[in-house]
């Protein structure tokens, strides 16, 4: 049983399109991903004029507020998508952006939240999902220490129920030198819920670190192709990279589980790469054994090993032996 959740983000990959974004939930369901999460914006609740792009990227949009309007799905459409999801076997996780956003998930019936790092400090939101009870997961990258810290104390006094707490890096793309794994031990500091990573590096290696380091989710975007239109592009993996992350943290998670006992195939194989000892010469009877006379020779199972050749130094042959015969004990005198 894996217990490292791993969470594809589509995010705004779908650039709007119903028909992609079905696709993509196609493509991940091939590559034993758990989860498959969304981001929910509804550009009259969550937008302004006033807002500006994060990154330039669009050359179709005005304004980030007809950006967001462009990305919207209907309550209809969003059903078709979780529904998908879950006849695929995956588990439909969504970030809303608006309390609007939150409503027509609770109308989807969604069985928890995931709180994107801007909305840490959102605390009409946290209100509002607290008490409904449903687990959520928290990223912390646009978030201080002290601000995650605030944002866990106001959900557990408002009774809300916070499953994890993911470190997040709000650069895109994340270069090495600010992966930031030295934060989780510091967010394992300040709460006992499991950590998880939300990478936007583009590239498996901070996913697969922090699996080794001991995170129970993680977390990233995928896209089809690095060079499509999007403002996460270029921070996400494409499917053949994500299958790879996937192969991956299965190994790791594997390996991390089983302890190497296992006797018998060690056994056999010091068996097969093993030495025993053998004669490099003819010798008559009554010879005595010096370590000039010896060889050490494949298998390891053939009479006397080679570790053993000081129990038979100095004794004599009570027999004639043929070069290359296996030392055996019934050739010496007792």
């Amino acid at each position: 049983m894996s217990s490292i959740e791993i969470i594809a983000e589509i995010a705004q990959a779908h650039d709007g399109s119903l028909g992609i974004a079905h696709s993509y939930i196609d493509a991940l369901s091939q590559t034993g991903v758990n989860t498959v999460k969304f981001q929910m914006h509804i550009a009259e609740a969550e937008s302004s004029i006033h807002e500006q792009f994060r990154v330039p990227f669009s050359y179709e949009d005005a304004t980030r507020y007809d950006y967001w309007k462009r990305m919207e799905f209907s309550l209809e459409e969003w059903a078709g998508l979780k529904a998908h999801c879950e006849d695929k076997g995956l588990r439909f996780l969504c970030s809303p952006f608006s309390i609007q956003a939150f409503h027509q998930l609770e109308q989807l019936q969604v069985d928890r939240y995931k709180i994107a790092s801007g909305e840490v400090s959102n605390f009409l939101l946290l209100d509002k999902i607290s008490a409904t009870k449903k687990p959520m997961l928290i990223s912390s990258g646009l978030s201080s220490i002290s601000d995650l810290q605030n944002s866990l104390a106001y959900c557990e006094e408002k009774g809300g129920q916070v499953d994890a707490l993911f470190h997040c890096t709000t650069m895109y793309p994340t270069p090495p030198e600010n992966y930031g794994l030295n934060r989780l031990k510091a967010l394992q500091n300040i709460t006992s819920k499991p950590i998880g990573l939300s990478d936007h590096s583009g590239e498996i290696y901070a996913g697969i670190a922090a699996v080794a380091m001991g995170i129970k989710y993680l977390e990233t975007h995928v896209v089809f192709d690095k060079n499509m239109f999007g403002p996460d592009a270029s921070s996400s993996l494409t499917i053949d990279q994500f299958k790879t992350l996937v192969k991956g943290v299965r190994a790791i998670e594997t390996a991390m589980q089983q302890a190497h006992t296992d006797q018998d195939q060690t056994t056999a194989l010091q068996i097969v790469f093993g030495k025993s000892l053998s004669y490099n010469k003819d010798l008559q009877k009554g010879h005595t054994i010096g370590l000039d006379d010896l060889e050490t020779t494949k298998p390891g199972n053939m009479g006397i090993a080679a570790k053993d050749v000081q129990t038979i130094i100095g004794k004599t042959l009570n027999q004639s032996v043929s070069k290359r015969d296996f030392v055996q004990l019934k050739d010496f005198n007792s």
